[in-house]
C-alpha cells in the first residue's frame, strides 16, 4: 500500500511550532482529538477513510504539509510547509444531505472570525466557502460527506480547512499570484500562531455546528458575504457562464441570484461554482 502520510510530533517553521498538543492546549472545546502529520496526502483523504472505519466526531487531522491538497470541483490546494494551516474535523451529524452547505457555512464563519481575531484584519466570505482579505483569497474550504442510501442522512461529513497564514518560500505559484493571499505578515506577531488558529477555528465551528443559531451565524455570515449586490458568473460543468447577480442568501446558505431575463433563482454550493466578475 503506497504511504499516505508521515507522522511526527512537531515542525518549527519561522518559530511557528505547530503540535497536536499546542493546538490542544488552546482548545476550549471537549473532545476534540488531534493528530498532526508532517507530511500527509491530504487531511480530508486520509480522515474519509478513518471516518468510513468508525472514527468518532471530533477528530481532527492537521498537517505542516499534504502532497495532493484538495479543493472544490476536482482542483488542487497548494500547501506547502511552513507557511499554512491545513486541518480537515471529522463530524457526525445524521442530518439531511442538504444540510451540508450550512456545516461548510459555519466552518467559513468560523475561520473568518478566527482570522479576524488575530490578525486584526476583516476577512470576508466568497459564497460558500472562500475567505478573502483585500481581494486575496487566504482559506479555502471542502466538505466532503458520506450519505446513508436507505435514510438520507450525512452518516459522517470531513470539513477541510487551508489557511495560507503566510506568503510561501518563494513566493506562491505564478498562476496563484493574483488570487492567493496571506491571512497575516511574515512574522507573525501572535505566539504560537498556528496552534492558536486552529484551536479558534475548531472551537467557533463546533459552537456554531451544534447550534446554528448560537451567535448569530447566519447573522456573520451574510454581514461578510461580499458578493451580494454584485455582477457574478455561474459556472456548471460542461456549460458557457451565465451571467447574473446575486442579490441575497437564504437561510439555508442557498444563493439568491437574479439572471438576465429578470427571474430569480436558488443556486446550492453543489450545483455551480460562483466567481465574482469584478474582485
Amino acid at each position: 500500500m503506497k504511504q499516505e502520510y508521515i507522522k511526527d510530533s512537531s515542525l518549527s517553521s519561522s518559530g511557528d511550532m505547530l503540535t497536536a498538543s499546542g493546538v490542544e492546549k488552546y482548545l476550549k472545546t471537549p473532545g476534540i482529538r488531534v493528530q498532526y502529520f508532517r507530511e500527509i496526502s491530504s487531511t480530508n483523504t486520509v480522515l474519509k477513510t478513518m471516518a468510513a472505519e468508525g472514527a468518532a466526531e471530533g477528530v481532527v487531522l492537521i498537517a505542516e504539509k499534504q502532497s495532493s491538497g484538495k479543493g472544490r470541483m476536482g482542483r488542487s490546494f497548494y500547501s506547502p510547509p511552513g507557511s499554512g494551516l491545513y486541518m480537515s474535523i471529522l463530524l457526525r451529524p445524521g442530518t439531511e444531505a442538504a444540510q451540508a452547505t450550512g456545516i461548510t457555512a459555519c466552518a467559513a464563519v468560523a475561520a473568518a472570525l478566527a482570522i479576524e481575531e488575530l490578525s486584526g484584519r476583516r476577512a470576508d466570505i466568497k459564497w460558500v466557502n472562500d475567505i478573502y482579505m483585500e481581494n486575496r483569497k487566504v482559506c479555502g474550504i471542502l466538505t466532503e460527506a458520506s450519505v446513508d442510501a436507505e435514510s438520507g442522512c450525512i452518516s459522517y461529513a470531513v470539513v477541510g480547512i487551508g489557511i495560507n497564514t503566510q506568503v510561501p518560500q518563494g513566493d506562491f505559484p505564478q498562476e496563484l499570484k493574483k488570487i492567493a493571499g496571506s491571512a497575516f505578515s511574515s512574522e507573525p506577531a501572535v505566539p504560537d500562531l498556528r496552534c492558536r488558529l486552529a484551536a479558534a477555528v475548531i472551537d467557533r465551528l463546533m459552537v456554531y455546528y451544534r447550534d446554528p443559531e448560537a451567535g448569530n451565524c447566519f447573522k456573520e455570515y451574510r454581514k461578510r458575504s461580499f458578493l451580494l449586490g454584485k455582477p457574478i458568473s455561474i459556472i456548471r460543468a460542461g456549460q458557457e457562464p451565465i451571467p447574473a447577480t446575486a442579490v441575497g442568501l437564504d437561510r439555508d446558505y442557498a444563493l439568491i441570484v437574479r439572471l438576465k431575463d429578470g427571474s430569480m433563482q436558488k443556486i446550492n454550493s453543489g450545483e455551480v461554482s460562483v466567481r465574482a466578475t469584478e474582485l
